[in-house]
């Protein structure tokens, strides 16, 4: 995995491009603005600290904006994870995925939709994602840190509506037990398989179809914006999330 910062290459850009550019006339580049998106999910800077090789950080702004509303993040993202399924030689959508969330702690000034994790003691947000063998996310939610894995998962399940017609089984831990199971049996008919390392075991150990995710976690260290939850709601954080698994994906398929 690269460590620093590098824009978008011709191929990557053609690929982004396809998703993203209504051919509408703009003063500024679509590629220029979603480069400079990226970096700022790469360095982890403030939004009026862009840098100013770029355009006004209100004109990146709005664009990361308006690609949220319109869903361009999350289509980009799944259409990456098809095309990185097709080049491994996999089914377009998964047959098999684990889930797992990971809290941070807030910034200060976030006051929406956070609380206290009172496991882990963290003030902050919970992200719960579903991510298949390779390790690509199908589903991302961010939640309060006080809501339970349960609960958490059921929303983050519910993303998976019309997206995975393949599914037949989820792998979890026993944070996802009884009410989550029960759910997800009733609504979708899928298999929760529960995998848990035993409680005498130290250190990491990884466990059969779930240690993806936790790799799919940490890659997220190298998303200095994703240190802690900077972002005013979870909508947005949710859009982060997407871009850093994004600019991840995008470097294996324009290979």
């Amino acid at each position: 995995m690269k460590t620093n910062f590098t824009e978008m290459t011709d191929s990557q850009w053609q690929f982004v491009e396809k998703i993203i550019d209504n051919k509408r006339s703009r003063k500024h580049s679509l590629r220029t603005i979603v480069n400079a998106i990226l970096w700022l999910n790469e360095t982890g800077v403030q939004w009026r600290n862009i840098d100013s090789k770029y355009p006004a950080w209100q004109t990146i702004y709005y664009h990361f904006r308006q690609f949220k509303l319109r869903g361009i993040w999350t289509q980009l993202l799944e259409c990456i994870a098809i095309k990185e399924r097709k080049r491994q030689n996999r089914n377009e959508t998964p047959s098999l995925l684990a889930i797992d969330s990971q809290c941070v702690k807030k910034m200060q000034f976030i006051n929406l939709e956070t609380g206290i994790d009172g496991g882990k003691k963290i003030n902050g947000r919970k992200r719960t994602i579903l991510v298949d063998t390779i390790g690509i996310p199908w589903s991302i939610k961010v939640t309060s840190a006080n809501v339970s894995d349960n609960q958490a998962g059921i929303q983050a399940v519910e993303n998976l509506r019309g997206k995975v017609p393949d599914l037949q089984k989820i792998t979890a831990d026993n944070g996802y037990k009884i009410t989550f199971i029960d759910y997800v049996i009733k609504e979708y008919k899928w298999e929760v398989e529960i995998a848990q390392k035993p409680e005498s075991a130290q250190g990491f150990i990884p466990q059969k179809n779930r240690w993806q995710v936790e790799r799919s976690f940490g890659w997220l260290n190298f998303k200095r914006r994703l240190f802690r939850d900077v972002e005013k709601t979870v909508e947005s954080a949710e859009a982060m999330l997407e871009i850093a698994y994004l600019s991840i994906f995008l470097n294996r398929i324009t290979k």
